[in-house]
């Protein structure tokens, strides 16, 4: 009798993954992808401070930052497109990373053995997004003149277009005052953890350098605050009116 050889049922062995894809789904990739995002923020939001500082300046002189950044053309919108997809980024992997650690732990700690945090560290996840509800406010105000579209049509007599008076009539509103105050309190907030958290992410981080990158984190988020809270608290009191 002639046997037939045995058969042996195939084991499907999966492909195997992409090393760029798996590195970007990993936590170290998650994290890093956070913290370069959260970078890339941070250096626009102090220039972005800077550049509405200008307004101090005089009519003129912010008249003409914004010119000039208006001149770049396609540029500037891509670089608008850009700065909104590191948002995104940042968003959408802090969110994944929140979601692997709630997985990771899904029993909460006893009493004895919680970890100390800050209100900075615990409401991160609320004050990013409604961060995320004021970006798109702000744009659709200051960007896209959808808020005041009276105001955002103006001319300045040298031709420029007139953001000075733009930003004074906008400012000028009490409830839209109080809500960009309000709202870079909650970037200060959110800031003062985020700021100092970047450098442990990135790895350069040590018992002795914690301290001062969690310092200088809170100097720099409520120095931000500063900046950006004194121009509508300017115009309320008078210190900013609209060229005569």
């Amino acid at each position: 009798m002639i046997r037939q050889p045995a058969t042996s049922t195939p084991v499907l062995v999966p492909p195997p993954a992409n090393p760029i894809t798996a590195w970007i789904f990993s936590s170290i990739g998650k994290k890093t992808i956070v913290a370069a995002t959260g970078i890339i923020l941070v250096l626009f939001v102090i220039g972005h401070m800077l550049g509405n500082l200008q307004i101090f300046l005089g009519q003129h002189a912010i008249n003409a930052y914004a010119a000039k950044l208006q001149s770049l053309g396609p540029l500037l919108w891509i670089m608008r497109l850009g700065l909104l997809a590191a948002v995104g980024l940042h968003i959408g992997f802090t969110v994944s990373l929140m979601a692997d650690n709630a997985a990771a732990t899904p029993q909460k700690y006893v009493a004895g053995n919680k970890v100390p945090s800050t209100i900075f560290v615990r409401t991160m996840r609320y004050t990013g997004l409604l961060l995320l509800a004021f970006i798109i406010f702000h744009l659709a105000h200051f960007t896209l003149g959808f808020v005041q579209p009276s105001a955002f049509h103006l001319t300045a007599p040298d031709g420029l277009h007139d953001v000075y008076s733009m930003m004074i009539l906008g400012f000028q509103n009490v409830p839209i005052s109080l809500f960009y105050i309000v709202s870079v309190a909650f970037l200060a907030s959110h800031l003062s953890h985020g700021v100092g958290s970047l450098f442990q992410t990135l790895g350069i981080n040590n018992r002795k350098l914690r301290p001062v990158f969690t310092r200088g984190g809170q100097v720099l988020a409520w120095g931000l605050f500063a900046g950006f809270a004194i121009i509508p608290v300017a115009v309320l009191t008078g210190c900013l009116t609209l060229p005569k």
